[in-house]
C-alpha cells in the first residue's frame, strides 16, 4: 500500500529529483533509469500495455519456469503462496514475479520451506504451517523482503511490464525528496550487484537466459 500517493503531475518532478540524488553512484542510477521508464504507464492497447493483463501473467509464469520453478494454477489463499515446491499464479502477475525473485534472493537451503522461511506471506492463509517453517529473525526478513521488492521491479522491467507502478506501491519513492529516501535504494541496489542478482546496468543477471528461455531455452 502506498503511504503518500505522488500526484501523476508532480512524477517527472519526483523521477528528476530521485535521479539527482543519485549522483555518483552509476550502477544505482542505471538501475533506477530502467524503473522509470516505465513511467508513464502504456495503455492496454498498445504492445506490452495495460496493468495485469492475461499476457503479463502468462509471461511471469514463463519467468518461473524458465528458472525451473514449478506453478500451479490456484489461488494461494487456499494454502501458501509458495509451500517448497510450486508457485501458486491465481494472482496479479506482478505477485509472480515478486515471488520468481523471492526463489532468486533465498538461500537455497531455503526454497524448500514454506514462504522460504520468513514466515507466512500476505497471501498465504495457512499461517500456523508457514510460522512453524520460518528461520530468519524479523530484522532479516525485512531485509530480504525488500531485496526481493527491489529484484521483482527490475524483473518486472525486463519483461516489459510497468515496473515504475510495485515501486512506488512498495514505497521506494516514500518521501521522494529527500536524499536519505535515494540513499536506501542505493543501498538494496548496491546489494543486489555484490550478490550478483543484477549486473552494473540494473539488469537481472539471468536476463539474457531468460530471453533465451522464451525462444524454448530453459535457464541452466
Amino acid at each position: 500500500m502506498i503511504l503518500t500517493p505522488i500526484a501523476i503531475d508532480d512524477m517527472p518532478k519526483a523521477i528528476a529529483a530521485f535521479d539527482a540524488h543519485l549522483d555518483g553512484h552509476a550502477q544505482a542510477r542505471a538501475a533506477f533509469r530502467r524503473i522509470a521508464a516505465t513511467w508513464p504507464v502504456r495503455p492496454e492497447a498498445e504492445p506490452g500495455g495495460g496493468v495485469n493483463t492475461p499476457a503479463q501473467r502468462a509471461e511471469a509464469v514463463r519467468l518461473a519456469h524458465a528458472h525451473g520453478i514449478d506453478t500451479l494454477d490456484e489461488p494461494p489463499s487456499r494454502s501458501f503462496m509458495w509451500d517448497g515446491q510450486v508457485i501458486r499464479t491465481d494472482v496479479e502477475a506482478t505477485v509472480i514475479v515478486h515471488e520468481v525473485a523471492h526463489w532468486l534472493c533465498a538461500a537455497p537451503e531455503r526454497r524448500t520451506l514454506i514462504d522460504y522461511g520468513l514466515g507466512p506471506g500476505p497471501e498465504t492463509t495457512a499461517r500456523k504451517e508457514a510460522r512453524a517453517d520460518k528461520r530468519l529473525c524479523f530484522e532479516d526478513c525485512m531485509h530480504e523482503e525488500q531485496q526481493t521488492s527491489l529484484l521483482g521491479v527490475l524483473w518486472e522491467v525486463e519483461l516489459d511490464q510497468p515496473g515504475i507502478l510495485a515501486f512506488l506501491e512498495q514505497n521506494w519513492m516514500e518521501h521522494w525528496e529527500r536524499p536519505s529516501t535515494a540513499a536506501f535504494f542505493i543501498r538494496h541496489a548496491e546489494e543486489l550487484f555484490t550478490r550478483g542478482l543484477i549486473d552494473a546496468g540494473g539488469r537481472p543477471t539471468t536476463a539474457r537466459e531468460w530471453a533465451d528461455a522464451r525462444k524454448g531455452v530453459l535457464v541452466g
